[in-house]
C-alpha cells in the first residue's frame, strides 16, 4: 500500500495528524480520524455516512453538551471515554486528537469551534449555514484564508447525482435567459422546524431563507455559474400567527379538541413518526433525542416545544418568500420558498436559447426547440429531504470529503467556504432587499 508523506503541522514539525495539504495525492496508510462536534441529526447521519467505510474513516472523538445524545453516539462508534467530551472547548484543550472534524452545532454556534480548530490544523466540514450573520461567515472564510484549513460547507445539492447530470445537459438548451425555482418546504416540515422548532425564531438562529433556503441559492450560483449583481424580494409570516388560530385550540396539541382535524396536529405527526419511517420517523428523532416510544412521544407533546399549537408559539420567520436575481451578463432567476406544499423535491426550469431543461429533483426534461421533441433523465435518486438523504447528496458529500482528505485530493470538494461565503452574501442582500422594499446590489 502506498504510504503518507510525513504530515507537517502549522510551524512545519512532524505531526501524528493529517490534513488535506500534508500528503498531496498519497493516499494515508490509515484511516482519516474524525471528531464530531455536535453529535444531534446532522452530526449524527454525517458521522453514520462516515462509519461506513471503516477503511478510510474512524470516528475519534465527540463532543456534545447532552449526556443521553453523547452517550448513545459514543456507544455507536466505539469512542473511548477519554475522547468524549461535553463541549468544543473542551475538545480543543486537549489540543489536536483527529484529522478532520464535523461542526454540526447550532448556526450561532460556528464562529469560535471554526475558528480554533482551523488554528489547530484541523480540516472542518462545517453543516450549513455558515453562519447566522454575514459579519460572521466572512470571518468563517477569512479563517480558511489565513490558516489554510479546508472548510467545507455542507452544501448537499451540490453534490447529488441529479446535480452532476443537470450541469452536464445545460449546454444543449444554448445560452441560459432565465430560469425558475421552487423549494417546496413541507407543511408539516415546516411547522416541526420553523414554527416549533430550532430555527422559528430570527434573534435565536436566523431568518428562514438563510436556515433552510441558502442551499437553494447557492445551487442556483453553482449551476448558472454567474455572480449576482442585484436582488429583490418578497414575503413573510403570512399563516403561523396568533390571529388565525381557530377558537377552540388549546395551547398544546394534545388535548386539543381539533388534535384529529388540524392539519399541522403535533399528536399526527409524531406519533405517524412512531409507526412509519422516513421524514416523519426523522421528526419523531428530533422531538424525543432518538426516544422511538408511545411515553416519550406523550411526554414530549405534553412538555417539550414540538407539543405546542403552531398558532400558539413564539415564531416569526417568514413561511413564504420570492427572490428575484439579476446575475452577470443578464441573466434573471426567480425563486420561491413556501411552507404551503406537499414534502416534495424542488422543482426548477432554465429557459434558454435552443430549448428548455426542467427538472423535479429526479427526473430532467430536455426540450429541443428545433427538433420540438422532449429527452427525459432519470437519475433514479428520489427522496430529497434530509431523512432521505437528500437525495445522495449526504453519502456522495460524506464521500467526497473522507476521499479528499484519504487521497490528499482536495479538488473532490465542490463546496469549499470561499464559494460558499459568496452564496450567502447574495442571500443576506436578498433579505435586506426584503426588509427595506429595496433592489440592492451586490
Amino acid at each position: 500500500m502506498t504510504r503518507m508523506t510525513t504530515a507537517m503541522d502549522s510551524r512545519g514539525t512532524a505531526s501524528p495528524h493529517a490534513n488535506l495539504h500534508s500528503h498531496p495525492g498519497t493516499p494515508l496508510d490509515r484511516p482519516v480520524r474524525i471528531a464530531v462536534v455536535g453529535a444531534g441529526a446532522r452530526g449524527a447521519a454525517y458521522a453514520g455516512l462516515a462509519a461506513q467505510w471503516p477503511e478510510k474513516a474512524e470516528i475519534a472523538a465527540v463532543a456534545d453538551a447532552r449526556p443521553t445524545v453523547r452517550a448513545r453516539f459514543a456507544a455507536r462508534h466505539s469512542i473511548p471515554a477519554d475522547r468524549v467530551f461535553t463541549d468544543w472547548r473542551e475538545l480543543a484543550a486537549h489540543g489536536r486528537l483527529a484529522d478532520a472534524v464535523i461542526v454540526a452545532t447550532l448556526d450561532a454556534d460556528h464562529l469560535a469551534p471554526a475558528r480554533t480548530f482551523a488554528e489547530q490544523g484541523y480540516d472542518i466540514l462545517l453543516e450549513k449555514p455558515i453562519a447566522p450573520t454575514e459579519a460572521e461567515s466572512t470571518a468563517i472564510g477569512e479563517v480558511a484564508a489565513r490558516t489554510g484549513a479546508v472548510i467545507a460547507v455542507c452544501h448537499v445539492m451540490r453534490y447529488t447525482r441529479y446535480t452532476e447530470q443537470l450541469r452536464a445537459l445545460l449546454p444543449q438548451i444554448g445560452d441560459i435567459v432565465s430560469v425558475e425555482h421552487l423549494e417546496p418546504v413541507g407543511a408539516y416540515h415546516f411547522a416541526h422546524s420553523f414554527v416549533r422548532g430550532n430555527w422559528r425564531r430570527t434573534d435565536e438562529t436566523a431568518f428562514s431563507l438563510l436556515t433552510k433556503s441558502c442551499h437553494d441559492i447557492d445551487w442556483l450560483g453553482h449551476v448558472i455559474g454567474r455572480r449576482v449583481l442585484r436582488t429583490s424580494s418578497f414575503g413573510g409570516l403570512a399563516h403561523f400567527r396568533p390571529e388565525n388560530r381557530p377558537a377552540e385550540a388549546t395551547d398544546r396539541c394534545l388535548d386539543c379538541p381539533l388534535q384529529n382535524l388540524c392539519p399541522y396536529s403535533a399528536t399526527t405527526l409524531y406519533r405517524d413518526g412512531l409507526r412509519e419511517g422516513g421524514t416523519k420517523q426523522y421528526f419523531t428523532r428530533v422531538m424525543t433525542a432518538g426516544d422511538l416510544t408511545e411515553e416519550a412521544v406523550t411526554r414530549a407533546l405534553a412538555e417539550g416545544p414540538y407539543g405546542r399549537c403552531v398558532y400558539a408559539c413564539d415564531n416569526d420567520v417568514a413561511d413564504h418568500q420570492v427572490v428575484s436575481l439579476e446575475y452577470e451578463g443578464g441573466v434573471t432567476a426567480s425563486f420561491t420558498m413556501t411552507a404551503f406544499t406537499p414534502l416534495e423535491n424542488r422543482h426548477t426550469k432554465f429557459f434558454g436559447t435552443r430549448g428548455q431543461l426542467t427538472g423535479d429533483g429526479r427526473h430532467l426534461h430536455l426540450y429541443d426547440f428545433r427538433t420540438e421533441r422532449t429527452t427525459t433523465v432519470d437519475t433514479s435518486l428520489d427522496g430529497s429531504s434530509a431523512a432521505e438523504g437528500h437525495a445522495g447528496g449526504d453519502e456522495n458529500l460524506i464521500r467526497c470529503f473522507v476521499d479528499a482528505l484519504h487521497q490528499g485530493r482536495p479538488e473532490l470538494i465542490r463546496s469549499r467556504v470561499e464559494d460558499s461565503v459568496e452564496g450567502h452574501r447574495v442571500v443576506f442582500a436578498a433579505e435586506r432587499a426584503r426588509l427595506t422594499g429595496t433592489v440592492v446590489t451586490l
